[in-house]
């Protein structure tokens, strides 16, 4: 199963659970489920082949649904969900194949659809570091800045990082091999009839107006809202924001 994190007490509501995105953990996502947690249990995971989650040889929308589904049976069988990017697609695929699990969702800057761009120069960038060179993260730091220009991507980056182990917690290999996968959305029919939203970035560019029919036609009780100022990365660039969106809508 999934490693979790578990945060606040067990209310007559279901969980909330947090499921996070490409090469992320469920420690990113700390702060804001610390302060959801002050009204009812939260959720965060790390997805397979990430974090201190077990290594599996697949990584399809389909087997991280599974995995979610195991975790929401093991904490009550019922949960509101919350995905970013990956872990959207995943929490869409949950909604759509397991739909018993999930009472309202939110999917964070990500629609059902195939997406043309490749995170595959940051796996490169990743191996590219001498691990036996690394004593402090810093020393990864200035390793990973000859190949990523951007300090806040090398410092998410970083997080993934052991140290002390001198070794990455993310499955490199599964991930390169499934890059095609995580970036399209699996032929997958039905509907998720309950109440969702679609909150993106208003500066980012991942969910745009001709996208709106096919989210219907999956989500039929979709919303969609949008964050002023925020990036792709809208619950880092606004977390207040954020979290103060997810509060309302989850109730």
């Amino acid at each position: 199963m999934l490693t979790t994190i578990v945060q606040g007490e067990d209310t007559a509501r279901p969980p909330i659970l947090i499921a996070h995105g490409l090469f992320g953990s469920a420690r990113n996502w700390g702060v804001i489920a610390k302060r959801l947690s002050a009204t009812r249990r939260v959720l965060s995971v790390d997805m397979r082949n990430h974090g201190d989650s077990p290594w599996r040889d697949s990584h399809g929308y389909p087997d991280l649904a599974r995995d979610l589904a195991e975790v929401i049976a093991a904490h009550g069988g019922r949960a509101d969900v919350l995905g970013h990017s990956m872990g959207g697609k995943a929490a869409m695929c949950l909604s759509l194949l397991h739909s018993s699990c999930v009472r309202r969702l939110i999917v964070a800057d990500i629609a059902p659809v195939s997406y043309g761009h490749t995170q595959q120069h940051l796996i490169e960038a990743m191996r590219a570091i001498d691990l036996s060179a690394v004593e402090t993260r810093g020393d990864a730091d200035r390793q990973l800045a000859g190949h990523v220009a951007e300090a806040g991507v090398r410092a998410f980056l970083l997080q993934s990082l052991d140290v002390k182990a001198k070794k990455w917690r993310l499955n490199l290999d599964v991930l390169e091999r499934f890059m095609p996968d995580i970036l399209s959305w699996p032929a997958i029919t039905g509907q998720f009839d309950g109440p969702s939203l679609f909150l993106s970035g208003a500066a980012s560019d991942y969910v745009q107006p001709e996208h709106r029919p096919v989210i219907k036609s999956l989500f039929p009780n979709a919303k969609f809202a949008k964050i002023p100022g925020a990036s792709h990365w809208l619950h880092a660039d606004r977390p207040r924001e954020f979290e103060a969106a997810v509060a309302a809508f989850f109730g």
